[in-house]
Formats: structure tokens, sequence, C-alpha cells
């Protein structure tokens, strides 16, 4: 073996841990679509957070007070109970005979991102639960409704009827550079309110943990501590501002051991705004057959640039071959957002919608090309 690390979903805690990756429930579709995100995407483009001198000359961060007073009271904690049912006659005799068994629990996190009660979590947390209970800050408990769900993000939203809800402010997660600092506030270990600091220190993490043809992995990659039952919490920067979702870690274990990895926050916008606005995840689609670029690549095929995404196919009658895309382009931007790498990019198509159009920037032959292509289903 390569090594002993593994990776795995950050997880729910409890009596059973569920890493599969299974639709909950049928969600009804929304017929009116009406915004619900409250918070604003920040403009700025980097942290406003400074850094002070200790007596021995070495950098040290200001207090964190500030944005964990902004960010705790919207981190909620999430119990999924799991009642057993008999699936046969046979299950049946036997549960009249010895009883039916004690529902299991599992615990995680969640995000409030409207006053709604709308909140965010994991599937993974959820998934295959039949009551679903979630405790707020203040310790108001309430039972929340799955509204749907998203294996290929590992994505699910919950609402919950109650006035006066803390909501999180929402950054623009595409804006978030790598050494910034953030942080971790969730419920490991059953330890709520956990708040845990650590820097970003990679972007577009491709994991593949997920499961299905349409998984979108493009992770923020931080070194702040995550563990089980921090599923579903918050990744803050230091404005409080909601940057991710934490899903999974790096570890040898199922603990802790370096490295943890959040979905960017504005794929989730995208994701938690069509399973309300219509019960499922409408995705955009330029179809191309896509691979990254690396030095080694570049030289066999006498490219001209050695980061990018390189098109190697075109599906026919796609909205990429209509726009004029062609087989051995390489992809470096979408919009004005630079992607380098497979996961960058199914990101950006990923957070918009069919119809949407979007320039995409391409190295062809040695010269730059803006080409407009409008996304399809």
């Amino acid at each position: 073996m390569k090594n002993l690390l593994s990776l795995v979903l950050a997880g729910s805690i409890g009596a059973c841990v569920t890493l599969g990756l299974q639709t909950l429930i049928n969600p009804q579709p929304v017929l009116k679509k009406v915004s619900v995100f409250s918070g604003q995407a920040s403009e700025q483009t980097s942290s406003d957070f400074k850094l002070t001198r200790n007596e021995a000359g070495h950098a040290t961060p200001n207090s964190f007070v500030g944005a964990v007073d902004a960010a705790r009271p919207a981190v909620v904690n999430i119990t999924a109970i799991k009642e057993y049912k008999p699936r046969t006659r046979r299950e049946e005799r036997y549960f009249e005979y010895f009883g039916t068994p004690d529902p299991s629990k599992s615990s995680g996190s969640g995000v409030i991102i409207s006053a709604k009660g709308y909140i965010v979590t994991n599937n993974h947390v959820i998934e295959k639960a039949t009551k679903v209970e979630v405790l707020l800050n203040d310790n108001r408990k309430f039972i929340a409704t799955v509204i749907g769900t998203d294996p290929s993000t590992d994505l699910a939203v919950l609402k919950i009827d109650a006035p006066k809800l803390p909501v999180m402010d929402l950054a623009d997660s595409d804006k978030a550079q790598v050494g910034e600092w953030v942080l971790a506030v969730g419920n490991p270990y059953e330890l709520s309110s956990t708040v845990t600091a650590g820097i970003i220190s990679a972007k577009g993490r491709d994991l593949s943990i997920l499961e299905g043809g349409y998984s979108i992995e493009s992770f923020i990659q931080t070194d702040a501590a995550v563990n089980p039952g921090n599923s579903g919490g918050a990744l803050v920067n230091t404005r409080g501002e909601l940057i991710g979702i934490n899903t999974a870690i790096y570890a040898p274990t199922g603990t802790y051991a370096g490295y943890s990895f959040a979905v960017p926050i504005n794929l989730v916008k995208k994701v938690m705004q069509d399973l309300i606005d219509y019960g499922t995840v409408r995705r955009g689609y330029m179809g191309v057959m896509i691979r990254d670029v690396d030095s080694e690549f570049s030289e066999s095929l006498n490219l001209n640039v050695i980061q990018g995404v390189y098109i190697s196919e075109l599906v026919s009658g796609g909205s990429a071959q209509k726009a004029g895309l062609k087989v051995g382009d390489v992809i470096q931007k979408i919009n004005t957002v630079e992607v380098n790498s497979t996961p960058e990019l199914q990101e950006q198509i990923g957070s918009r919608n069919p119809g949407d159009a979007v320039i995409v920037t391409v190295d062809r032959s040695g010269r730059k090309k803006n080409i407009t292509v409008t996304l399809t289903e």
C-alpha cells in the first residue's frame, strides 16, 4: 500500500455513521421561485484580518472573537433518527416476539442560511433518517422537514418553522485565497458550538469520494480541525461569513489528522436554491470531455501552456461545439475565474443554470480566444 491514509466523510457521530450517498426523499417542487438567501456575497477580495507582532517579533493573529460571535449562533446541531421498520413478514413476526429495536441516532451539524428557516447540511448526515431534530445554539429544538438532497455534491436542505432565527452571511468562495485564515464551527463528538482555526491550504480538491457520474468535487482544503459530527457545519472567514460546508477529512483512523475539506459556498448556493425551487438540481452542461494539463501532457501534444483544462472530445450538437470550441483547446478561464483543473471547471459550470451564458477563455495554438457558450441542461 502506498500509505495508510484514507478519505472519510467528516460524518455524523453516534450509534450509526452513514457514508452512503442516496436520496432520502422525493422532494416536492416549489412552484414560485424566490431567493432565500439573506446574506450578500462579500465584495472584498481578501480577508480584513490583520496580524500583530509578539515580543519575539513573530506574527500572531488577532482575536477571532468577532467572527465567532457572527457565525456561531447560526450553526445548529442535527440529530438524525433512524427507526427500524420490518421489511418482510418474517421480520414483523420477529419484532412482535422480541420487540422492535430502539431507533439509532447519529448527529452532525448544519447552518441556517435564511430567516425563513432553511438549513444546509450534508446528505450523509441525514440520509435514510425517519426523523430529523434540529437543536439551535440558544437550545430551542425543532423537528425539521427535509426539502431535498443532492448526493452528487453531498448536500441537503432542511426547513424548520421558528421565529427570530439567526442567519449567517454568505461570502464569495471564488475570492477565497490559499493562506487565508478560516474557522470551522460545528459539533464534533456532540461537543456543541466548537470552533477551530486554520488556513485554506488548497482549493479545487477532487477526492473521488462521491458516487455517481455527475458528482462535483472541488473542495476547499483547510487545516482547521474537523472531526465526526462536524459534517454539515460552517467554514467561515474572519468576517464571520460562510465560505463552505465542512464535509470530509483525510485521516488514517476516521479522526482528524491534518486536513479537512468543505464544499464551496458558491456551489452550495446554487444547489440549495434549486432544491428549494424545483426539488431537484438543474445542472449547466457544456458537452465536452476534458482532462488536466500538466508539463508532460503539454510536451506530448506540443501545447503552448502547462495549466488549464484540455478539451479531448466534443459532444455532437452540444453547446460547446455550437459555440465554436474545438478539440485541442485549453480552457483557462470561465468568465473572470481561472480554471487550472477539472474540478475547478466542474465547479464553475455546476454552479450555473441551463441557459446561462459564460465567457470561456481558451488557448488555441498559442492564441487566446474568448468564446461565449450558452449552457444546456
